[in-house]
Formats: C-alpha cells, structure tokens, sequence
C-alpha cells in the first residue's frame, strides 16, 4: 500500500520541486502536473517521488492531524 502525503512547495525549477513537510525536504517530479505546476507556497500530494495533484492547506494539514493521531496510537500500543 502507498500512501500520499502532503507538501508544502518552496521552490519550482522545470519539472522538479523541493518540497517540505515536518521539517523534511525532499525533491518531487512534477511530471504528472504539467499542465497546472504547482507555485511556491502551494501544497501538493506526493507519491512515491511524483506530485500528483494539489491540496487547500486545510486538506494537508488535517491529513497531518490525522497521521500524527495514527502514529501516536501506534506508539501506545507498542
């Protein structure tokens, strides 16, 4: 199974951005976006290295809540 998670843009150059999220940067292809590329401060779900689509900062960031209270169920249960 993959998941998507959200990132935040920082910098587009062609069709690569460098993208963070939780103080983690990464660089993701912007190939499957091409004919709407994401700008700076735009938020976008990534998949296995690719931006796939763009999310509201609401959605990215409820996604997070929701990781961050799956990961912490897990830590009670370990």
């Amino acid at each position: 199974m993959c998941l998507s998670i959200p990132m935040k843009v920082e910098e587009v150059q062609g069709l690569t951005a460098r993208c963070s999220a939780k103080g983690v940067e990464r660089m993701a292809s912007l190939t499957f976006m091409m004919d709407e590329l994401p700008e700076p401060g735009e938020y976008v779900l990534i998949n296995l290295g690719h931006a796939v689509r763009k999310v509201s900062s609401d959605e990215a960031m409820e996604t997070w809540r929701l990781f961050d209270q799956l990961l912490a169920e897990e830590d009670l249960s370990a």
